[in-house]
């Protein structure tokens, strides 16, 4: 349990200001087998602070990462076209950006199923993943990606630099949020970064959170919430700098880019976004507060709207088993009274049920064979790429229900 003396993941302030409690709720990404559906499952607080010194945005209470990352994770990058073309631009330009060749290293951490190294390897580009799930690690080496099944941390990247490696390119795509220890991880990074090396890290943007009202990105797994202002203080406590911020507000919601190196140089883009986000409000806990209020009005709207058509006669799935999904379901209060079963492209998830509220999960032609009156959108942030797979399901009467910020039928 979170403790009163609880410190800043970054800073170690003990001045953290609580702004929103999602109640108790299961580990979004421990789907559960129907044969286990009766036994208890594990809940865990979920209430998340800011801290005023550094403006990082954290949860207090710390589940074991073997626990959420090894024996509850069965997330794979490469069921996302949306993702995969990401990835493929990114290394596009890492390449063309720095150069890169076989005499280079890239080295990604959390690289899941080698989704985005492979484009890489393709050009002979040396690089090593690195992955603690075991599933993804395999799929990854599999597919000619070399992988260490590890988490990553400064104790790895000294005994990575003492091997021999340094990294002309490190890669921490939504893993920065994951991790529980940031110095130790950041120092990792700094360790294994060649001096002229660049890192990037993407993660959503704390600011696009809450002006989206994206309550259901928050979960036991995402340790943090991260904007330029939190991301600037921590880095530079490990000798590393904020160069550059690139901005893309249709992934995952809103994700931010930041890309750091040992080079003090603070780029226009760095700058423009760090005063921005002063002038907006993300140094100022009132912000906070404000938007902990407007998550209970529209939890209680969205449960509201799907109670009104139930009554009505309507029947309602909903598409995206991802953890975000497993918190909007939770705090909403939303389970098989109100939706019948959750549609998801990864076959590893069909057949499970949703944690908490047991919603069974289905391959996504489930839903022109059962043409459901309403498909709520979890994965809300995919909705341009789940209508233009879905376009039978809508040209055929279907209707989807985006749930944040303000529940809306479209």
């Amino acid at each position: 349990m979170p403790t009163p003396d609880a410190r800043c993941r970054s800073c170690g302030s003990d001045d953290l200001e609580v702004f929103l409690s999602l109640g108790s709720t299961p580990l979004a990404d421990a789907l559960v087998r129907p044969a286990a559906a009766g036994e208890p499952e594990a809940r865990y607080p979920l209430d998340v602070a800011v801290c005023p010194r550094c403006s990082l945005v954290q949860i207090l209470h710390e589940v074991e990462p073997r626990e959420l990352f090894v024996d509850n994770y069965l997330y794979f990058s490469s069921y996302s076209p949306q993702l995969l073309d990401h990835a493929r631009r990114h290394a596009d330009n890492l390449v063309a950006g720095r150069g890169l060749d076989a005499r280079s290293l890239v080295v990604e951490v959390a690289s899941n199923d080698g989704y985005l190294l492979r484009n890489f390897v393709e050009r002979g580009i040396p690089v090593l993943g690195i992955d603690p799930a075991p599933e993804q690690a395999a799929a990854a080496s599999a597919a000619g990606v070399p992988t260490l099944a590890e988490f990553f941390g400064g104790e790895m990247a000294a005994r990575l630099r003492s091997a021999g490696l340094r990294a002309d390119v490190i890669i921490a795509n939504n893993v920065m949020a994951h991790v529980p220890d940031l110095n130790g991880f950041v120092a990792g990074i700094a360790t294994l970064l060649a001096d002229d090396g660049i890192a990037t890290i993407e993660n959503p943007s704390v600011g696009e959170l809450i002006d989206r009202g994206a309550f259901d990105t928050i979960y036991h797994e995402h340790f943090c919430y991260f904007s330029c202002l939190s991301v600037d203080a921590l880095v530079r406590r490990h000798g590393l700098f904020l160069n550059e911020v690139e901005q893309f507000p249709d992934l995952h919601g809103g994700t931010l880019r930041w890309t750091v190196s040992h080079d003090p140089a603070v780029g226009e883009s760095a700058r423009a976004m760090l005063d921005a986000e002063r002038a907006a409000g993300l140094a100022d806990p009132a912000h906070y507060r404000d938007f902990g209020t407007r998550v209970e009005r529209t939890t209680r709207d969205l449960h509201a709207l799907l109670a009104k058509l139930k009554a009505g006669g309507s029947t309602i799935a909903a598409y995206g088993a991802a953890a975000k999904g497993s918190t909007l379901l939770n705090t909403a209060g939303i389970g098989t009274d109100l939706v019948d079963f959750v549609v998801d492209r990864n076959p590893h998830k069909h057949g499970l049920l949703m944690p908490g509220v047991h919603v069974p999960i289905r391959p996504t032609d489930a839903l022109v064979q059962d043409m459901p009156d309403y498909v709520l959108l979890l994965a809300w942030n995919f909705a341009a790429e789940i209508a233009a797979q879905q376009h039978e399901y809508l040209d055929r009467g279907g209707r989807f229900i985006v749930p944040v910020p303000t529940p809306t039928v479209i």
